[in-house]
C-alpha cells in the first residue's frame, strides 16, 4: 500500500471513529454510572468549558509546509474565516496560496540525467468546509493550565495548479509549466490551544484528494493526494 492510500486510510479511520464512537468525548454535562451506587442513582461529571464557541466568529491565519512533493520545496500561507453555529459545528471558508522552489532531488536528476522529472504543484486553492469539534480538554503542566480543542473538517476545494506534463515527455522540449484546475475533496484536523478568550494557536494536518492525468495519459486519471502541515494563529469574536 503506497503512502497516498495510507494517508487516506488513516484520515478516514479517525474521522469515522469520531462519528460512530460518541463515548470518546463528552459535552459540558454527561451522566456516568458507577457500579457501587444504587441502580437508580447517577453521577453528573461537570467539565467547565472555559472557551465557548457557540454563535462565535473566528479567523485563522497561518503557514503551511507541503510534505507530498518529491521534487519541490513548497510552502504557503492560508486564511480561514468561520462561524460556529453550535458549540461543536462550524462552517468555514478558506484560501491557500503556495510558493515553490526546486529541491535537491530535482536538481540532482537534472544534473545527472540532463532531464527533469514530472512535477505538478498547487498555486492556490479555495473552498468551504464543515468543521466538527468533538474534543476539548485541558493540560496542567509547569503549574500552568492549557485549554485546547481538537477539530475535524471536510469540504470542497477548487484548485489552481500547474504542471510540466506536456513538455516533460518530449526530450528536446524546454521545460515549461501549464496552468491546470481541479475540484478536490479536502480533509483536515487541527488542535487549537487557547491563549485567552479571543486568541488561540494551533497545529494540524490537511489533505486534498483530486483526480488528474499523469505523464502517461493512456493510464487515465488517477487519484492524487496533497498533504500539508499547518501552523496557525487565530482570533475569535
Amino acid at each position: 500500500m503506497d503512502t497516498k492510500k495510507i494517508a487516506f486510510f488513516l484520515f478516514m479511520t479517525i474521522f469515522v471513529m469520531t462519528i460512530f464512537v460518541p463515548s470518546l468525548f463528552g459535552e459540558d454535562e454527561k451522566v456516568y454510572d458507577f457500579l457501587w451506587l444504587d441502580k437508580d442513582k447517577s453521577v453528573y461529571v461537570l467539565q467547565n468549558k472555559m472557551f465557548k464557541k457557540d454563535k462565535s466568529l473566528y479567523c485563522d491565519i497561518g503557514g503551511m509546509m507541503n510534505i507530498t512533493s518529491a521534487f519541490q520545496n513548497t510552502k504557503g500561507i492560508q486564511i480561514r474565516p468561520g462561524f460556529y453555529f453550535t458549540e461543536t459545528l462550524a462552517v468555514e471558508l478558506f484560501y491557500n496560496h503556495y510558493g515553490h522552489s526546486d529541491n535537491a532531488s530535482y536538481k540532482n536528476i537534472e544534473y545527472v540525467n540532463s532531464s527533469v522529472p514530472f512535477v505538478r504543484r498547487f498555486n492556490s486553492s479555495f473552498g468551504a468546509s464543515l468543521v466538527w469539534t468533538p474534543f476539548y480538554g485541558k493540560i496542567n503542566t509547569f503549574n500552568k493550565i492549557f485549554y485546547f480543542d481538537w477539530s475535524f473538517g471536510l469540504g470542497i476545494s477548487q484548485l489552481k495548479a500547474e504542471s510540466n506534463i506536456d513538455s516533460v515527455t518530449v526530450s528536446s522540449a524546454q521545460n515549461t509549466y501549464k496552468s491546470e484546475s481541479y475540484t478536490g475533496i479536502l480533509g483536515k484536523t487541527l488542535v487549537r490551544f487557547h491563549v485567552n478568550q479571543h486568541i488561540h494557536v494551533g497545529f494540524g494536518f490537511e489533505s486534498t484528494w483530486y483526480s488528474a492525468y499523469g505523464p502517461n495519459k493512456a493510464e487515465g486519471k488517477q487519484l492524487n493526494i496533497n498533504n500539508d502541515v499547518l501552523l496557525v494563529i487565530g482570533f475569535s469574536f
